[in-house]
């Protein structure tokens, strides 16, 4: 059976309530991820779990091993996978303790963050044009309502590079671009996980203004911790929920992202390569 993947960001480091079978760590040709893959089940579900800082929040957003994380996943079974992460608010509509689900992505990191699965001799394009899986970004959103927790369907998450916080001049910047919230980890991984054809959304929960509003107060790791526990709460509940309603069969585009982006001569694709990523490209060179 297919499983479903969670990425724990601040603050969720485990899922309460999942019945743990194993846990394991995972070698990629990637290098090492995050910490160990904890799997279980939750809600008659199969769910593979990884915090992506660590456990103990030791890994900074600039220094994750994001290629390894979604290798991880993918060798595990996951079509599916969640990612939970903490970010600011860029619109006085969205609230601290409210959650959102964005449906795009606009990437502002500066220090080349590892990105892709393609490269040593093999080239692919994959479509991007609508980075999170509609399915599931559907299904997030219905769960939080049948749980009655505030959430907001759509918008665009800006990925900064941390790890600090943005300046004020940049707050009002992405406000002026029509950003909705910021953050300092997901584009990576929303493009690793469409190059792996795993279906991806985010369970954004917000935990701040950024800096940019005057009557609240300015961004800290305090004002964050506060309002995170609150969170992580409520997206347990979530997750809970979405995970026992996600269907084993998917119907989106997601499971054949790769079906025409690989430009590369399939006989020029060395055997190491073949090799390497046969998890994700196999079933195109057969």
């Amino acid at each position: 059976m297919a499983r479903i993947g969670v990425i724990g960001g601040s603050g969720l480091y485990e899922i309460e309530g999942m019945k743990v079978k194993e846990s394991l760590e995972i070698r990629t040709p990637f290098g090492e991820p995050s910490g160990e893959y904890t799997i279980g089940e939750l809600s008659g579900k199969e769910v593979v779990f990884l915090p992506r800082h660590d456990k103990g929040h030791s890994i900074s957003p600039t220094d994750i091993n994001y290629r390894a994380n979604i290798y991880g996943m993918k060798k595990l079974g996951v079509e599916w996978l969640i990612s939970v992460s903490a970010c600011g608010s860029l619109k006085e509509e969205l609230k601290p303790q409210d959650f959102v689900i964005p449906d795009q992505f606009v990437d502002r990191t500066s220090q080349a963050r590892r990105h892709t699965f393609f490269g040593k001799g093999i080239v692919a394009h994959i479509g991007f044009a609508h980075p999170v899986c509609k399915d599931l970004a559907k299904l997030l959103y219905e769960a939080a309502k049948y749980k009655k927790i505030k959430a907001h369907l759509g918008g665009t998450y800006v990925n900064m590079e941390g790890p600090q916080f943005s300046t004020l001049a940049e707050s009002n910047l992405y406000r002026s671009w029509g950003m909705d919230i910021i953050g300092m980890t997901n584009m990576a991984e929303a493009r690793l996980a469409r190059e792996a054809e795993i279906c991806y959304a985010t369970l954004a929960a917000v935990t701040d203004y950024d800096c940019w509003h005057e009557t609240e107060e300015t961004v800290s790791v305090d004002v964050i911790i506060g309002n995170l526990r609150k969170n992580v709460e409520n997206a347990k509940k979530i997750l809970k929920d979405v995970v026992g309603g996600i269907e084993e069969k998917r119907t989106c585009d997601c499971k054949d992202a790769l079906k025409f982006a690989i430009i590369t001569d399939r006989k020029a694709i060395s055997k190491d390569t073949k090799e390497e990523l046969g998890i994700i490209i196999g079933k195109y060179l057969k």
